[in-house]
């Protein structure tokens, strides 16, 4: 199974050249050349969730807007439509109360998180699985940290499908060494994507690049990694570099 992570960048038009509109047919290309069987995009604003729906025709695309109205900014996962079966679904607000929508620790940003969970049934092998895909906050390393032991002490308590494998997924706002990344420590999750170098680029801008945006995986064997590196004329393919792994 090839799984990417993808920050796509919220488009507010703000980037000049690599302004979503110029990147779309980057983006498409890449995805049509490496057929994952799941992405788990983030910031996926509503329009940029439109697009994908209609461009990325052999895939269903799940999830919702971080806000009381279900707009803005989505956690937004992909899954091929010929290969993987949708078991169950359901977003969820990192915040003490997580299914209320915009909620949010009073630790952090302005803005609410969310991670989508998700349990699938390849066709192939009827494999059952589970995806969590995520956005940790980009201000506050305690709403981060939170944010992760929510979702670890969600995935020690799912009833469904209990003892499946699970990849986590997401743009974390952190690097390995940092404090609230210590919570993945003594877990049974490996993050596949270690040792791949800088994921934040800032379209080649950044001062430094940063490793932010993981692939963790309990019961999988990762086969390969890379990350996504192409660039043309100066249009990236997002201010991240997707990271991409086949897992086993």
């Amino acid at each position: 199974m090839k799984i990417v992570t993808f920050n796509i960048r919220c488009d507010f038009g703000q980037d000049g050249g690599n302004n979503f509109c110029f990147r779309k047919p980057l983006i498409l290309e890449k995805l049509r050349r490496e057929a994952p069987d799941i992405i788990c995009f983030q910031e996926v604003l509503p329009h940029v969730a439109v697009w994908l729906k209609e461009a990325l025709t052999e895939y269903y695309v799940i999830g919702c807007g971080r806000s009381e109205t279900l707009e803005d900014e989505q956690t937004t996962i992909a899954y091929r439509k010929s290969g993987i079966n949708l078991m169950w679904m359901e977003t969820h607000w990192l915040s003490e109360t997580p299914f209320v929508p915009a909620t949010r620790y009073p630790d952090q940003s302005i803005c609410p998180r969310t991670y989508t969970e998700a349990v699938f049934e390849e066709y192939a092998t009827k494999r059952v699985f589970r995806v969590v895909n995520t956005h940790l906050d980009h201000e506050g390393p305690e709403a981060r940290r939170r944010g992760l032991l929510q979702i670890m002490d969600r995935l020690e308590k799912v009833e469904f499908f209990p003892g499946v494998p699970v990849v986590i997924t997401g743009d974390m706002n952190a690097e390995p060494d940092s404090p609230e990344m210590a919570v993945m420590k003594g877990t049974p999750y490996v993050n596949v994507a270690e040792g791949l170098g800088a994921t934040y680029h800032g379209y080649g801008q950044a001062n430094p690049p940063v490793f932010i945006d993981y692939i963790y995986v309990k019961g999988f064997v990762c086969e390969s990694r890379e990350k996504w590196t192409e660039e043309k004329d100066g249009v990236f393919l997002s201010d991240h570099y997707p990271v991409c792994a086949v897992l086993a």
